[in-house]
C-alpha cells in the first residue's frame, strides 16, 4: 500500500497546502481518494505530483465537514466512474456556534442532490473491497464530542450537539498490521484505534494516520490523549491537519519515534 498527501495544512515541495486533507491511496490494483480537501487544491497538487484523479476506484468520505469535501465537485468533474462513500445519514447539516451564530461547516449545499447518482450510502462495518474496510463509530455517546466541540447539526428544524455519526474510518489491511486512516478523529484517536481493535479481535492495529483535532486542547488533554494511544500499543502514529503544532510537538515528546508530521507530498508504505 502507497498513499501519497495531496493536501494537508503544510505545504511541502512546491506544492500548496491549506486547512483541510486529502490522501492519494494505491492498494494492490486500485486507486481509493480520501477526501477532497476544503477547495480543488487536491486536484492541483495531484497533477504535480504525477497521480491521475481520473483513475481513482474509488472515493470515500471521512467526515461531512466543509475542509474535507468542498473539493468533491471537482472530484466528479474529473473523475467519471467512481463513487463517493458517505455514511448512511449523512446530510449537509453540519454547523459550530460561533458566540451565538451557527455557523454552516458542511458539504457542499447541492452536492449530494447534483451527484446523487455517484453518492453511495453505507452502513454498519462495510468492506469496500479485499483488504479495505469502512468502519463507522462505535463509541457511546458520540454527542459529548460534538457539544464539547461546540457543534451542531441541524435536523427537523431543530439544533442537535453533533454525535459525529457522520464519520467514518478507513481501514487496510498490511503485512504489518491493519492501517488507520482518520481524518479528524473528533471522537478521539485513542477511541478510534479501541473501536478498530474491537471491530478485528486477535489482529495487530499497526497504525493511524490523520488529524486528531487537538488544536484547540489544553497540555493536560493531549498528554492524556498521549498515554491512550501509548497504551494501545500501536507503532506508527502520522498526524497533521487539525492537530496543531502545539500539540504536536506534546505529542513528539510523549510518543517520540513512533509520531511523525503529516504534510503534502509525504508518502507511506506499508
Amino acid at each position: 500500500m502507497k498513499a501519497t498527501v495531496l493536501v494537508d495544512n503544510k505545504a511541502c515541495q512546491g506544492c500548496a497546502g491549506e486547512w483541510g486533507l486529502s490522501v492519494y491511496i494505491e492498494y494492490e490494483d486500485k486507486v481509493i481518494l480520501l477526501d477532497a480537501g476544503g477547495s480543488p487544491l487536491f486536484f492541483v497538487n495531484a497533477g504535480k505530483l504525477g497521480k491521475d484523479i481520473s483513475k481513482v476506484d474509488y472515493a470515500v468520505l471521512s467526515h461531512a465537514h466543509y475542509d474535507h469535501s468542498l473539493g468533491m465537485e471537482t472530484f466528479f468533474e474529473n473523475n467519471s466512474r467512481a463513487d463517493f462513500f458517505i455514511q448512511e445519514g449523512t446530510e449537509a447539516n453540519c454547523y459550530k456556534k460561533v458566540w451565538l451564530i451557527h455557523k454552516y461547516i458542511g458539504l457542499p449545499r447541492n452536492i449530494l442532490s447534483d451527484y446523487r447518482d455517484r453518492i453511495r450510502y453505507v452502513s454498519g462495518d462495510y468492506k469496500l473491497m479485499d483488504g479495505v474496510y469502512i468502519i463507522p463509530h462505535k463509541t457511546a455517546d458520540g454527542r459529548a464530542a460534538g457539544k464539547r466541540e461546540n457543534m451542531f447539526l441541524r435536523k427537523h428544524g431543530r439544533w442537535e450537539h453533533d454525535d459525529f455519526s457522520h464519520e467514518q474510518s478507513l481501514v487496510f489491511e498490511t503485512e504489518k498490521g491493519l492501517v488507520i486512516f482518520s481524518s479528524c478523529s473528533h471522537a478521539g484517536a485513542a477511541a478510534i484505534i479501541e473501536e478498530i481493535a474491537q471491530t478485528f479481535p486477535g489482529r495487530k492495529v499497526h497504525g493511524i494516520i490523520g488529524g486528531f483535532h487537538l488544536y484547540n486542547k489544553t497540555e493536560a488533554e493531549v498528554r492524556s490523549l498521549a498515554a491512550r494511544i501509548r497504551e494501545t500499543g500501536i507503532e506508527f502514529i502520522c498526524t497533521g491537519h487539525c492537530t496543531g503544532d502545539k500539540a504536536y510537538d506534546i505529542l513528539k515528546k510523549e510518543l517520540g519515534d513512533s509520531l511523525c508530521q503529516l504534510h503534502v507530498n509525504k508518502v507511506m508504505e506499508f
